[in-house]
């Protein structure tokens, strides 16, 4: 085996978006998030990678598929220093991090049993009251009973 070479451990795109930086602990829930599993394109998911910032970070490619940014930008929620690139015949046309929108709504469900939206057919929503480089970092608060959770405890509905 020849150890001078260096090889990549995730394949090359041709056309797509590239979802990289994301802490490994979170990676399952973005792909979950982003429903990928119900995507009819190629999708390939490194886990564990190494990486000079996180130590260890996770990687979401995905052929042939262009994400709005309101959808991207929810990954923050649990990647809030994620970074999306947007490859184009191999070339990286667009590189830009996610922003975590300051209220989600309908997109995390709310862990208090008690809660209006847990009893009742409404959307939920939820204000981002702290932002941080962290998953842990991200605090979300109820907006119908102000329970408070952080990025990596929010169940996506």
């Amino acid at each position: 085996m020849n150890t001078d070479k260096k090889e990549l451990a995730v394949a090359a795109l041709r056309d797509g978006t590239v979802i990289d930086h994301i802490p490994s602990a979170a990676l399952f829930n973005a792909v979950r998030f982003l429903d990928l599993e119900k995507l009819p394109k190629a999708v390939t998911i490194g886990y564990n990678l190494a990486s000079k910032k996180l130590g260890r970070k996770g990687i979401i490619k995905v052929a042939d598929t262009f994400f709005d940014d309101a959808v991207l930008n929810r990954i923050a929620i649990v990647a809030p220093n994620a970074v999306v690139n947007t490859i184009r015949d191999f070339e990286v046309v667009d590189k830009k991090r996610v922003q975590l929108p300051d209220s989600l709504i309908d997109i995390v469900r709310c862990n208090n049993p008690k809660c209006i939206t847990n009893n009742e057919p409404m959307r939920t929503r939820f204000d981002v009251v702290e932002r941080g480089d962290d998953t842990h970092d991200v605090k979300l608060r109820c907006h119908y009973c102000n329970h408070t959770v952080d990025g990596l405890d929010a169940h996506f509905k």
